[in-house]
This record gives C-alpha cells, structure tokens and sequence, in this order.
C-alpha cells in the first residue's frame, strides 16, 4: 500500500481487511432473507455507473474494484458495466434490464439508484443488490459505504500544515450527510494542526458537471484559498488548482494526471475487497443483506499518491495518523479538552465525547471553522 515506511507503519497497512458488517442503518429494513445455496456456476455481476468511466474519480474506483473482484476470481465470474447511467428512470430501466437478463448479483453505485434498486428488487427476488451508498434495505438488497469523513480528516492535517493562507476551499456536491461529514473533518483535521484554519465551500447541487466544478474551483482561490477539497466527480478541481499553481486534495482516486504539482495526495476508497467478498458469499450461498461503513481500519479509505509538494515530514505524520486511526486512537469526531460546536457557536460534541454514529450518519450542521451555511 504504502513504500518506504517505517516497518510499523508498513505492518499495519498490511492487516488484512475486515468485512464486518456495521450496525443497522436506523433507517434500513430487510426481512429473513430466502435460504441460498452455493452456485455450481460462474457468477454473473453487473455494475452500473453514474458517470462514464475516466482517467480518475469515482466511477474509475468502482471500476478498479470490479477488475480486482475479476482478477481475484478469474472464471469464476462474469462481470458487466453500464456506465454514465442517470439517475431517475433510465437508472430503473437499466437495473431492471440486468435483473432480467440473469444477472445474479448488481451493484448499484450512486445514492441516487437507491429508490430504482428498491423497486426492481421487489420484482426480483432471486437478484441480489448492493446498493452503494444507499440506507434503504430488503432481503436481497444490501447497502454499503466508506467513512470518507476518515480520509478527509487526515487530509486536513496535509492542508494545514502547507497552507499558507490558512484557508482551504471545498466544492461540493449535495448537502447530504455524506458531503457534510467530509467538510466538518476536514476542518477539524486543519484545526488540530492550525485552530484559525478557515474551510470557505461552494455547494454545486450537482454530482458531475466539471465547467461549474471549474468555476467553483476559481472562485475560491480567488477568495483566498490555497488549498481545495472536493466531493464531486470530475477532475477539473484539481486541473483548476494546476493551472493556477495552487494545491488539492483528490479524492475517490489519484488525480496526479491531471494536477502533477497540485496534489498533495490523494483520499481514495478502495471497492475490491468488499465487491470480491460479496460475490464469494453468494458463491458459497452465504449472501444476507447487511449494512457495511467501513473505513480506514477495514481497508476502504486510504490516504496515499503523495505529490512533490508534500515533505517527508508531514508524510510521516499523517501515515502516522493514519495508523492511529487504524487501531481506533484517532477519531475525527473525538471532542478532545475542548468541546466541538458548529459555526454557529452551539456545542456538537461534548468535551470528552466521540459523536456516535447513529448522529454522524444524520449530521447536519457545520463545524466551527466553515464559513457559510447549509442550502435550504
């Protein structure tokens, strides 16, 4: 995972993954699933995309994530994609189409498949889902995340410590927990190393639209930002940030092609593990619906792709970080001393505290240090 570490760093990015299922989303139901039985076949596995597959981003981490499940499992699968599917009723159409044309397991990727993925599911109850990013479960629809707010946390300590301005900017997809949870680790992650860092966001309300991804990029350099943080799917923040001899924090992947001197490294969320587990447990008959939120401790957030700018120094520092949070020393919602409030002054996280993640899941409010607010 990692090059040129100390041996204790490099042991512990070598634990093997864990694919413990989280506890149940409080909005998630799923009834006893039907009794399965091991496959005598190869297994057929789709994947539907929101965007088209590219150099880096999200989709392009999905993609990595099912060339590894194939990899791990050479003939024992089939895999399929249809990519830059929209959300809404094409989504239904297609995911039906596969259910249809007997696919045994579909991974959904967009939170926006969720509702599409909940009524094909129904129709076919032999068809397992994973609905990636969705809450919303049922006997043959399972639901997994990442704690990205994870890597952005660690992210954070990178930012603040090259940021000359102390202030960092973040382009934003939708105000969902999600978006949120990353903006307030970042912050806090900046604040532990620098307490005035300031995180000033743009909200696109738009998941893939790399001129306004662009636009947004510009508009907060030019308000002072030095450092940019995203959760959109596009690479043009980081081009931005390129061109204007700023740096960035990628995030779903390496994006060191398209801001070789921009990058300070990269949050990256890692599918292939989960995906091939997943198809093995339907293989041996063994698939139930279950709510996965694995972070960096079972492998499916990382920070890594270090760019020049970044010395050796705060490399260490944050794979140290990194190692901390692996073993359960670090959590970017621990309230140290000091209380966590928003940046409206009310207290979020008691002093002593560690904000459960019934409320991470749910969060709503952004920490002391962003400036602006959530949309209506």
């Amino acid at each position: 995972m990692y090059k040129n570490l100390a041996a204790a760093l490099a042991a512990a990015c070598c634990l093997a993954p864990v694919w413990a299922a989280s506890p149940p989303n409080p909005a998630s139901t799923a009834s006893a699933p039907a009794k399965a039985v091991p496959l005598q076949r190869p297994v057929k596995a789709a994947f539907v995309y929101v965007t088209p597959v590219l150099d880096a981003g999200w989709t392009t981490q999905h993609d990595a994530g099912r060339r590894q499940l194939q990899t791990q499992l050479g003939d024992q699968v089939q895999t399929t994609v249809v990519a830059d599917v929209a959300e809404g009723p094409d989504a239904e159409r297609v995911i039906r189409d596969l259910a249809a044309n007997g696919n045994d397991i579909i991974f959904t990727t967009s939170f926006g498949y969720m509702e599409p993925t909940m009524r094909v599911a129904r129709d076919f109850p032999q068809v397992k889902f994973e609905s990636i990013t969705g809450y919303q479960r049922a006997a043959n629809v399972a639901t997994a995340n990442a704690r990205y707010y994870e890597g952005r946390y660690l992210s954070g300590i990178a930012a603040a410590r090259l940021s000359q301005t102390g202030v960092a900017g973040f382009v934003a997809g939708f105000p969902i927990p999600e978006v949120i949870q990353g903006i307030n680790a970042f912050v806090l992650g900046m604040r532990s190393v620098n307490p005035k860092a300031q995180v000033k966001v743009v909200w696109l309300n738009a998941w893939f639209d790399p001129p306004r991804e662009r636009e947004a990029a510009m508009a907060l350099m030019n308000e002072g930002a030095d450092v940019l943080s995203f959760q959109v799917a596009s690479t043009a923040v980081m081009g931005a940030a390129q061109e204007r001899g700023k740096m960035a924090i990628a995030f779903h992947s390496d994006m060191r092609k398209a801001g070789p001197q921009a990058q300070l490294l990269a949050v990256t969320h890692q599918w292939g593990g989960y995906d091939t587990a997943r198809v093995r447990a339907l293989q041996k008959g063994e698939w139930k619906s279950q709510d996965t939120w694995g972070g960096v401790r079972e492998g499916m957030i990382r920070v890594d792709s270090f760019g020049p700018r970044v010395p050796k120094d705060v490399r260490m520092e944050v794979q140290q970080r990194q190692d901390e949070m692996a073993h359960g020393k670090l959590h970017a919602f621990r309230a140290g001393a000091a209380p966590i409030r928003d940046n409206l002054g009310q207290v979020r996280i008691p002093a002593g505290s560690t904000l459960p993640d019934a409320d991470i899941l749910q969060m709503n409010w952004l920490a002391e240090g962003v400036v602006g607010q959530l949309p209506r």
